[in-house]
């Protein structure tokens, strides 16, 4: 038996946990999973959803109430959990937290990110490129230090065949000419691995859709959520699934299984 990572933008945990969560987390057989925009404090979790399927929650919240924060539920216990990436600007959003299971032969961490939108306003699309730019070289050090996977909503499509209306998108954040050179950059000279795509190779796989129109029954999508992964464990990735069957936000959970244990 491997290791099942599944992430999530929640679009706000009590919301998702209202629609079902708890219930199909215990079925998912998950041993990580890893949620974005909680839009929660920790007063809002304990006792309610500090706990999924069983297994204890590590959160990084953000100062603004009903706003951003990540967490990362964890079958094994970590040997250190670390929240934040060193921005004070990003680390207030509460955008990081990152589990660590170090022994004397590996080093090696989960961790669940939630990217800035800019789709709300040019101010808010000049702090996603500030992010951008600061957690590109955080990334580029701890692949040097650690094994890893990234897990969470990037707010970038990659290539065309990540979205649904990509001509119509190239003016839009998420499809930004600049947003997508920085992913290139990272998967390329930055050597990091989008797992799902190692796997997964066909169109029309969307991890989001925008409540507008139709988006959902039509299936105008776009891939947004990833398992970011040093080579040595996006090597290990033996299957994967974006989960349809039913809605708890905006997103669909993405499920990967890795051929290796904690």
């Amino acid at each position: 038996m491997g290791l099942r990572i599944i992430t999530l933008n929640v679009n706000g945990i009590r919301s998702a946990a209202n629609k079902g969560l708890q219930a199909w987390a215990e079925s998912a057989g998950a041993d990580c999973i890893g949620v974005q925009e909680l839009k929660a404090h920790a007063a809002d979790i304990a006792g309610r959803l500090d706990h999924l399927a069983g297994m204890p929650g590590f959160f990084h919240c953000a100062e603004k109430k009903g706003y951003s924060g990540v967490g990362l539920y964890l079958k094994k216990a970590p040997s250190a959990v670390i929240t934040g990436f060193g921005s004070p600007e990003f680390d207030a959003e509460g955008r990081w937290v990152e589990a660590r299971y170090d022994t004397a032969r590996r080093k090696l961490s989960l961790i669940s990110c939630y990217f800035p939108s800019g789709s709300s306003s040019e101010e808010r699309q000049q702090a996603k490129f500030r992010f951008l730019a600061l957690i590109y070289p955080h990334l580029l050090k701890l692949k040097q230090e650690r094994e890893f996977i990234l897990m969470g909503d990037v707010n970038i499509a990659h290539h065309a065949i990540d979205l649904k209306n990509w001509k119509g998108n190239q003016k839009n954040s998420g499809f930004l000419p600049e947003e997508r050179e920085w992913m290139t950059k990272l998967l390329g000279e930055g050597g990091l691995v989008d797992v799902f795509r190692t796997l997964n190779t066909q169109p029309e796989q969307y991890t989001w859709w925008s409540n507008r129109g139709q988006a959902w029954a039509k299936n105008v999508g776009w891939r947004i959520d990833y398992h970011l992964a040093t080579p040595g464990l996006a090597s290990k990735a033996r299957a994967e699934s974006i989960y349809t069957a039913q809605r708890f936000s905006d997103h669909a959970p993405l499920v990967i299984d890795y051929d290796f244990k904690l």
